[in-house]
């Protein structure tokens, strides 16, 4: 023991005298080693200090008080809740023929007695600010109240306490140009404001906030809007409450409460919540207090030690040559050390200490930087997270399983060379002499068994399982096995070497003659450039598949500018885009509501009611018709049936676009059809003359058709799918029947379609042209000229434009557009068709050049280890008289052949998880399609088969196999002296 003791400690010594010796070389691995532990230690620590506990939470949710409650909107309804109160459900079951409740619920009521509480509002509200208008969040919430203590933290100034003050958050004043003591207004109310005070949200520093007392903005604001027809602020009311006694909001009082038809959260339940059996709706079928997550942990935890394990990997194949060359230039030392009576574990643990030095270091430095540099950094990655740390959070076994990384891999870089060192005799160490070792019978044959059964375990995960793991994890340890096979792989590159000139034979012949330097350098660059082609290759075959796929919203280069919640900025929108943008044809359409002008085109709101196309009973799709059962139509079907009726013309849907932004009638003229590029004569005479133009022949009843076909008699489901009716020809002409729904009939309109009955209100007959198919809408369901609108009755508003360009709109336009609508503060929708945009080709580029930097960095390392072995016979060839020249040309192909070895292999072997991912994910798509045939979940769309292709991206290995080789080469012998250093005469 005491042997091994004083052995050990003498190799770390000299180690690290050694390592200090060749600072070059120790900061080259030093930093391989530690960079990755800065990365994870910083990462680490970010994650655990960002993660908040339940108390932390609660201080930021509920500020001091015991509780906060809300109004779900089930109008007082009992109900029941889990612990946390973030689910819930009534307590009584609903069926179809009874109506869910809804409606708001007094929360006072419902406060347990003796309860104090204070009012926190929210709402949107429009306010002017340097730049124009923004749409702000608006919180009105009493903030300087003990009981509100944490929720906002005041920065500079004070929080409001008069009705004509507020207080602004940090994110806010930002982006407004505001300041504290600026003066603050809201578009539709007169009164001003006086910004007081600056906050910040401590779970939501990006949040742009406004903060007054309650009562004191949105109620004014709301009634001035009111007044105005303009859409309101959409404010909700909860409740801060604290109960007398020290036990808190208890789950009895939760319970309680949950009888008024209210959810709460409380601090003393989410701390010390109930079990299982005392909540009531973990009773209830379906719900439970765990999710089953195992699966997708255990999934992660196998990504996450796959990619631990192959980024270890790369850093001993990077760091292998560089303790090889430490032990090279040492065997003088080594040699030193066998004569003076050393075993070959001695030479062995001399190796590995400067692995265990360096390991060690590396994980001191790395763990110290990290720490460091996310306390530094800590307002920022604050900032960049949006939320400040609940604590700086340091666990110091996780930092410690990190910086044994380190350690452990600096040992297993060092483990080969150390063998390759042992096996040198003393003879050969101390007079510089080279050995002859031979090949490794083993390794081969594990490195060919590892591609066969990692190549077998792809195939089977891409072929029979629907399990991307399996593939990559087949893949993973194929690249593994061709590892190891790379010194075999090395020497059949050498064959290739009696067709070369002298220089590339010379490198070729030296890197097969010394596989132990070249393997783990070819090796390297395998690894790098097998992830790169695999990532590459799976990305642009993605990319290929989403342009397949691409449904352009608009025709290439046009525009359309939508605001289908308010119409108050459309005319300044129209004009905006029309003075910044190169257009050409302006189209302008308005929506139809029905109630007042603030209504929103997606409906709901007070005194809004909506409107729908009447389909003709006989067009109806007959799987999506209900009847008063309530059943699923498509159940009454057999699967050939539902495959028959997925392509049936009543069960098409409309075109993909733009167009349906805005609802299913936007009234405009024939501009719109230049705009879209509707080639179309009937339907242009169609809108002058005042008829409405469709596009789905769904909706339109030709002239002389049977306007009530379908309403009676008997059908089955057998006669249904085997007889459909003809659909409407094309360019012909009809009427298109318009359902106005008031606000006091939605509801009972709604309860008609679920029982396949009439629904109630006034029905519009318009007069219509059906296009032609081969027509792209883009969206747009049918046109309605002002004229008829005007005739039938329609309340319309103002929705916004489509325009036709000169020319394609740049970037520049597009943000100088945006600026602009962002001065109205208006909920437009701004949409350019650019035509398909690929998502990946900055990640190509990132991917070749770092797969480019590691290329040159192992073949850098493995053509300085090259230098040092070859220098006997770069000597030799100066003496036969060649030019000092060979020296810079040998060093150089030296580089190139190690990258063009590695980068050939690299890529063949990057190929395989890429295509094995992609034909697992076919036939994911082909088994939806087929089920989608099956259960008629065509969606109205003529479905098409799945199309996943696999596509190799020729650009970027183009730049791997020619470029970066070719520009490690040339940098190799840019940065290496024509002459060598006189040495000095081995002596033994």
């Amino acid at each position: 023991m005491k042997n091994w003791y004083h052995s050990w400690r003498a190799a770390i010594r000299i180690a690290r005298r050694d390592a200090w010796r060749f600072k070059g070389r120790s900061f080259l691995v030093l930093a391989m080693l530690a960079l990755p532990i800065v990365g994870v230690s910083a990462a680490d620590l970010t994650q655990r200090s960002s993660e908040l506990s339940p108390a932390q939470q609660l201080d930021r949710d509920l500020g001091k008080a015991d509780a906060v409650i809300n109004d779900p909107g089930l109008g007082g309804a009992p109900l029941m809740q889990n612990p946390k109160g973030d689910n819930y459900q009534p307590a009584k079951e609903y069926d179809d023929s009874e109506p869910w409740p809804e409606g708001k619920t007094d929360i006072t009521a419902a406060l347990p007695a003796g309860a104090k509480y204070l009012v926190d509002t929210t709402g949107m509200a429009k306010l002017k600010t340097a730049h124009g208008l923004r749409n702000t969040s608006v919180r009105e919430l009493k903030a300087a109240d003990p009981m509100a203590e944490g929720i906002m933290v005041l920065d500079r100034g004070r929080f409001p306490r008069k009705p004509g003050e507020v207080a602004a958050s940090n994110a806010f004043l930002e982006s407004s140009g505001l300041y504290v003591g600026s003066k603050l207004t809201a578009r539709g109310l007169d009164t001003t404001y006086r910004i007081v005070g600056a906050y910040e949200l401590p779970d939501d520093l990006k949040e742009a906030q406004v903060n007054a007392l309650p009562g004191a903005l949105l109620a004014p604001l709301d009634k001035a809007l009111a007044a105005a027809e303009l859409p309101g602020t959409d404010a909700s009311d909860s409740y801060l409450a604290t109960v007398p006694g020290g036990a808190g909001f208890t789950w009895n009082m939760v319970t309680e409460t949950n009888t008024k038809g209210v959810t709460v959260t409380s601090r003393a339940v989410t701390l010390n919540p109930p079990p299982d059996s005392d909540v009531a709706l973990y009773q209830k079928e379906g719900w439970s207090s765990h999710g089953d997550n195992s699966s997708g942990n255990a999934t992660e935890l196998a990504i996450l030690s796959t990619v631990v394990g192959l980024v270890m990997l790369e850093i001993c194949l990077l760091a292998g040559p560089a303790f090889a060359v430490g032990a090279r230039r040492s065997r003088r030392q080594l040699g030193l050390v066998g004569a003076n009576g050393g075993d070959r574990h001695h030479i062995r643990a001399i190796v590995l200490s400067g692995g265990l030095v360096i390991g060690v270091v590396a994980a001191v430095v790395g763990t110290a930087l990290g720490l460091g540099l996310t306390f530094a950094l800590r307002p920022v990655l604050e900032g960049v997270l949006g939320q400040r740390f609940g604590s700086f959070d340091v666990r110091p076994l996780e930092l410690l399983g990190i910086a044994l990384l380190a350690v452990v891999t600096g040992l297993l870089a060092a483990i080969v060379p150390a063998v390759t060192a042992s096996r040198q005799t003393v003879v050969a160490s101390l007079t510089g002499r080279r050995g002859i070792r031979k090949a490794n019978r083993v390794l081969p044959i594990v490195g060919l068994t590892a591609v066969v059964l990692g190549a077998g375990i792809a195939l089977y995960g891409s072929a029979v399982s629907d399990q991307a793991i399996i593939v990559g994890g087949g893949s993973a340890l194929a690249e593994l096995g061709v590892v190891a096979l790379t010194p075999t792989l090395v020497g059949l590159f050498g064959r290739i070497g009696r067709w070369l000139p002298l220089s590339p034979r010379l490198a070729l012949r030296d890197a097969v003659r010394n596989r132990g330097r070249t393997a783990p350098a070819v090796a390297a660059v395998l690894a790098a450039v097998a992830g790169t082609v695999a990532v590459a290759t799976y990305s642009a075959s993605s990319d290929a598949q989403s342009e397949a796929r691409y449904e352009p919203r608009l025709p290439h280069g046009a525009v359309a500018i939508l605001s289908p919640e308010s119409a108050v900025d459309v005319p300044s929108m129209r004009d905006d885009t029309q003075k910044l943008l190169p257009t050409d044809v302006r189209a302008d359409v308005d929506r139809v509501v029905v109630g007042k002008k603030n209504c929103s085109a997606y409906g709901g709101g007070d005194d809004c009611g909506r409107y729908e196309i009447v389909r003709p009973k006989a067009y109806e799709c007959p799987l999506w018709e209900y009847d008063a059962s309530g059943e699923d139509p498509a159940a009454k079907y057999s699967k050939a049936e539902r495959r028959e009726l997925a392509k049936d013309w009543r069960c098409l849907q409309n075109d993909y676009g733009i167009g349906s932004e805005g609802g299913e009638i936007l009234i405009g003229d024939d501009r719109l059809l230049k705009v879209l590029k509707i080639d179309d004569p009937g339907a242009r005479e169609a809108l002058a003359n005042g008829r409405a133009v469709s596009f789905v022949k769904q909706n339109i009843v030709p002239d002389g058709a049977d306007k009530g076909a379908g309403k009676g008699g008997t059908t089955t489901a057998a006669t249904t799918a085997a007889n459909s009716v003809a659909a409407p020809k094309d360019g012909a002409n009809g009427t298109i029947g318009v359902r106005l729904i008031s606000a006091e009939d939605v509801d009972e309109a709604d309860a008609a379609g679920m029982k396949g009955e009439e629904p109630p209100g006034t029905v519009k007959s318009i007069p219509a042209h059906q296009v032609a198919d081969g027509q792209n809408a883009y969206g747009v369901t049918m046109i309605v000229p002002p004229k008829a609108a005007e005739k039938a009755g329609f309340t319309t508003v103002p929705l916004g434009s489509f325009f036709s360009t000169e020319r394609q709109p740049s970037d520049a336009q597009e943000q100088r557009l945006n600026g602009e609508l962002a001065k109205t503060g208006s909920d437009s929708t701004l949409t350019i068709e650019k035509g398909f945009t690929p998502e990946n080709s900055g990640t190509l580029l990132a991917l070749a050049v770092f797969a480019g930097l590691v290329t040159i960095g192992a073949a850098g390392i493995a053509t300085g280890l090259a230098q040092a072995d070859a220098e006997p016979d770069l000597k030799t060839l100066a003496a036969v008289g060649a030019p000092t020249s060979v020296r810079r040309a040998l060093s150089g192909f030296q580089c190139g052949v190690v990258a063009a070895m590695g980068v050939v292999l690299g890529s063949a072997s990057g190929i395989l998880p890429a295509i094995g991912l992609r034909f697992t994910e076919r036939r994911a798509e082909e088994a939806m399609y087929a089920q989608a045939l099956d259960e008629g979940w065509g969606g109205g769309q003529e479905v098409a088969a799945p199309f996943v292709p696999v596509v190799i991206p020729w650009e970027t290995l183009g730049m791997l196999l020619v470029v970066v080789p070719l520009g490690a080469a040339l940098l190799a012998a840019l940065v290496t002296r024509s002459r060598g250093a006189l040495a000095r005469r081995a002596v033994i």
